[in-house]
């Protein structure tokens, strides 16, 4: 099996807390409907026959987190997430954080 070069320490902890498989319930925006409503790719499989396997990346469960506190996060506080889901799921994350941060500012101003 495959690991990062490095930070593997922090890495391998996440990946067996999720039995090696991306941790994604929809966060994506795909349901993931046809696996039990989890994301079905796994570590080192073939998502399809025209793409190479899945790395799986190990990120903060808080998909809004700096890339610093990314870099500060402790194993416990790691998730898996394959590459497509993460993307995707990290960008309506921010999307939120930040219409939430903007009807909070508005609201303020509308007193």
């Amino acid at each position: 099996m495959s690991e990062p070069i490095v930070y593997a320490a922090l890495w391998r902890p996440a990946m067996e807390a999720a039995g090696y498989r991306c941790q994604c319930t929809g966060q994506c925006g795909n349901r993931h409907a046809k696996a039990g409503g989890r994301c079905p790719r796994e570590h080192d499989q073939h998502a399809s026959k025209h793409r190479g396997p899945v790395h799986l990346l190990a990120v903060p469960a808080d998909l809004t987190a700096s890339d610093t506190t990314a870099c500060r996060a402790a194993a416990t506080q790691l998730r898996a997430w394959c590459p497509d889901c993460y993307t995707a799921a990290r960008a309506a994350a921010r999307k939120a954080a930040t219409a939430a941060r903007t009807a909070a500012q508005n609201s303020l101003f509308n007193l």
